[in-house]
């Protein structure tokens, strides 16, 4: 079953098949909110439209209205959006008895113009700037996370203590250990596939009790939408069997965390021009201008990839979490890996980003960051070969919050390319977050001092 026409809801309405709309658009950190509606309200308005608060793109993890943003604040009373639904975007949602979906685009209230600083419309303003260069990016990205043996409620009323995994062992690729899971991924693959997403596979990750799922390429606004459908079903229908999904990047100090790797490049006319016979492992110039735009701008585009305290605790040499921002050819101690080298199918991963992404914004970073490359005629270095992890000459990616704060408030090309409010913007959600933390009384701090300091 693939997306569903505006025609072929009401279709399912008349028949009582569908009795329930979600209305959804995605908020700062990548969680889809909005309301649910009848479907006959749907169909007789709100297919048009509806309105939300604006806070939704101002607020942090926990719904909290931290103070500081220009757009919208106590101060201005916090006024409404629009919320335009994307009716391409139209879907069933099969783990949910007589329910579709949409996505939306948040608009200004009076004007209906589209909100700069919405990480779908940061996208699409990226995807138009490829556009008008001839480009159609194409992306790709993967999701990895944990899943344990009790559910969200029961974890949460422990205090988030003694959590036990799913599956007890490294499940890397393992057919026996994934079978323990297939209660809840095998669900998990079917449903999306009936929602028009085309999954390829799950598979066992590098750690106890880890996964990881892959959608197949395609356009880059259609891989974000996907990926954050396919985010929403795996906390969804874990709960549904009684489990906890995390996609936090590091749940516990001695473990290997969790990536968001995502694959890119550009096509023209149906044809990838990342692609050349001639080039050095069919690398073409536009690929080699956009790869060293990556490099050049990777600490710019940082807090996009990691953009919570607890993103940079992944960043350990020998787990897999690059911590070089180098190029190299099918190595995954890099940065950046160039995948299907001397192929048709050549493209870059880039395997910064933490399962913590919000995949609007770290696409987003990416495109600018490669398109500047190509604007500026940026020659691509030789590729780094061994083990990045020991190269003391190769440069690193930002190691904090703050750090990466820094880079990304004082990026010229970011605020060329995004603009001085969206930078500003999301400037203000890292110096919430780092502000809470910094509040905060850790575990780790009353265990080493409270008898020893």
């Amino acid at each position: 079953m693939a997306a569903l026409t505006l025609d072929e809801l009401k279709t399912k309405a008349a028949s009582g098949e569908i009795d329930t709309v979600l209305v959804c658009a995605v908020d700062m950190q990548g969680r889809l909110t909005g309301k649910r509606f009848h479907v006959s309200n749907f169909l007789e308005t709100a297919y048009e439209e509806t309105h939300c608060c604006n806070y939704l793109l101002a607020t942090d993890l926990e719904m909290a209205t931290p103070d500081g943003y220009a757009a919208t604040s106590w101060a201005s009373g916090y006024g409404d959006y629009v919320m335009k639904p994307d009716l391409a975007t139209m879907r069933p949602v099969p783990w949910l008895e007589g329910t579709a979906m949409v996505l939306c685009d948040y608009l200004d209230h009076h004007h209906h113009a589209p909100v700069p600083h919405s990480p779908r419309q940061v996208l699409q303003a990226q995807v138009a700037r490829a556009e008008a260069l001839g480009f159609t990016p194409m992306m790709a990205t993967e999701l990895e996370f944990f899943l344990f043996m009790k559910s969200y409620d029961e974890i949460r009323a422990s205090g988030y203590r003694d959590l036990e995994t799913l599956v007890k062992y490294n499940q890397d690729y393992s057919i026996q250990f994934t079978s323990r899971e297939e209660h809840v991924m095998r669900p998990l693959r079917n449903a999306l596939y009936a929602m028009g997403i085309p999954v390829e596979n799950t598979k066992g990750e590098a750690e106890i009790g880890q996964e990881e799922l892959n959608i197949r390429y395609g356009d880059a606004l259609t891989a974000c939408d996907q990926h954050i459908l396919a985010k929403h079903a795996v906390k969804e229908i874990a709960h549904q069997h009684g489990h906890a999904a995390t996609f936090l990047p590091k749940w516990r100090a001695d473990k290997v965390g969790s990536a968001a790797h995502i694959h890119q490049s550009l096509f023209a006319d149906g044809a990838n021009v990342f692609h050349d016979a001639n080039g050095d492992y069919a690398i073409s110039r536009t690929m080699g201008h956009y790869v060293a735009g990556l490099l050049k701008y990777a600490p710019d585009c940082m807090l996009l990839m990691a953009p919570y305290i607890n993103s940079y605790k992944r960043f350990v040499p020998g787990t897999f979490a690059p911590t070089k921002s180098a190029w190299s050819v099918d190595n995954r101690t890099a940065g950046f890996r160039l995948v299907g080298e001397n192929t048709k199918g050549v493209r870059i991963e880039c395997r910064i980003p933490g399962s913590d992404m919000n995949p609007y914004l770290a696409c987003a970073g990416q495109l600018a960051a490669g398109l500047a490359g190509i604007e500026e005629k940026l020659d691509l270095p030789a590729p780094v070969q061994g083990d990045l992890y020991s190269m003391d000459d190769v440069a690193e990616v930002p190691y904090t919050l703050g750090a990466a704060t820094g880079a990304f408030r004082n990026s010229a090309m970011l605020r060329r390319a995004l603009g001085d409010d969206v930078v500003d913007h999301y400037t203000r959600a890292a110096e919430v977050e780092q502000e809470d933390f910094d509040r905060t009384v850790t575990d780790y701090e009353i265990q080493r001092g409270f008898e020893r300091a």
